[in-house]
């Protein structure tokens, strides 16, 4: 049974929209004002929120802000209630993130529609969707919704990419995002001769290639396929429209891009500060991290020296000197270029 939390100070209001709800089959929690109304959200995660904007304590406004600022609540569907006297005021709430609004009076049939509607809407965002070309359609299309996006994969394309293949170069402008039907594929930076820094790695699931294309900027980095890949292109104005007409994508989103920005800083503090021993030992952790599946008891992966030198920031031959320790140590073991870790914990905790 679904959970709608309804914060309304108007007594006769709040019991008859919660007797509706009630009869409709709806686990239905009230709150006089918008103090009760926050705190019951923390408490109980509905499924969804009805709030009036004009109330004593905390108005609707107040309480939309603080449950957008808590990630437990910022996805919670939100629909302001108000009077039409105050019906211009609904476009700052939708600018703050409410996802729809309902006018007072309203029949049993609006205030269930709208209930119905973003109930339905935000359940199919939630849903796992495969990590396949279909499924990225569903993903779409969930998001932009099914009106708009009939033709979608008629317009999209998968692309095929071979082993060391350019997907997109550094100075090039981007036209749209990437997402990871099948392979692997890398991140990096060139320096005026051609050295690589490889700064990220994705896999099966992944998107990549957003970040200039949200600074509306050429690329900073380029990519390329670590394996035969299969590249699922998604256009750029789909894309915008993805973030534009939907909260919880380009929360998504951005969660990934502060996630992208963080990892390549710290990247660069361990490269200042840490050995080549010590980022050697990193580099393997993160490989076995990104790649390693569920069913595999060890991590197992072809990856070209020069590649693995590019992530550690130093010279390939150094590279193999220190593989050449580990597999000493017997922290790896080494066959015809595929490395295998032997001993996970002991790259992990290496002594820098």
């Amino acid at each position: 049974m679904k959970k709608i939390l309804l914060i309304e100070d108007n007594k006769d209001i709040r019991e008859n929209t919660a007797e509706i709800l009630t009869l409709a089959n709806y686990s239905v929690l009230t709150a006089e004002n918008g103090k009760i109304g926050v705190e019951l959200a923390l408490k109980e995660k509905p499924d969804l929120i009805i709030c009036d904007i004009m109330m004593p304590v905390l108005d609707g406004y107040g309480v939309l802000h603080l449950l957008s600022k808590n990630d437990e609540t910022a996805t919670i569907p939100f629909v302001f209630l108000t009077a039409k006297a105050e019906r211009s005021d609904f476009r700052k709430g939708m600018e703050m993130g409410a996802d729809d609004y309902l006018t007072k009076p309203f029949d049993d049939m609006e205030l269930l529609n709208i209930v119905d509607v973003r109930l339905r809407k935000s359940a199919s965002l939630k849903k796992e969707f495969s990590k396949n070309i279909s499924g990225i359609d569903d993903f779409i299309q969930s998001a932009k919704g099914f009106e708009s996006l009939k033709e979608l994969s008629e317009k999209n394309e998968v692309r095929s990419y071979k082993k060391k293949s350019e997907i997109f170069r550094e100075g090039s402008y981007p036209k749209g995002i990437y997402f990871i039907s099948k392979g692997k594929v890398k991140i990096f930076k060139s320096n005026d001769n051609g050295k690589e820094l490889i700064t990220s790695f994705y896999k099966e699931g992944e998107f990549f290639g957003f970040l200039d294309l949200l600074k509306d900027e050429q690329y900073s980095s380029s990519a390329s396929a670590l394996e035969d890949s299969e590249i699922y292109v998604i256009p750029k104005d789909d894309f915008f429209s993805l973030l534009y007409n939907n909260s919880q994508v380009a929360r998504k989103f951005i969660e990934m891009l502060s996630d992208n920005l963080q990892e390549t800083e710290q990247q660069l503090i361990k490269i200042a500060y840490d050995s080549v021993r010590k980022r050697v030992a990193e580099a393997l952790v993160k490989l076995s991290d990104k790649y390693k599946k569920e069913s595999e008891t060890q991590f197992s992966m072809y990856v070209s020296r020069e590649d693995l030198a590019n992530v550690v920031g130093t010279a390939t031959e150094t590279v193999i000197r220190t593989l050449s320790d580990f597999k000493e140590s017997r922290y790896i073991d080494i066959a015809g270029g595929t490395i295998t870790i032997l001993d996970y914990d002991k790259l992990v905790h290496m002594k820098n």
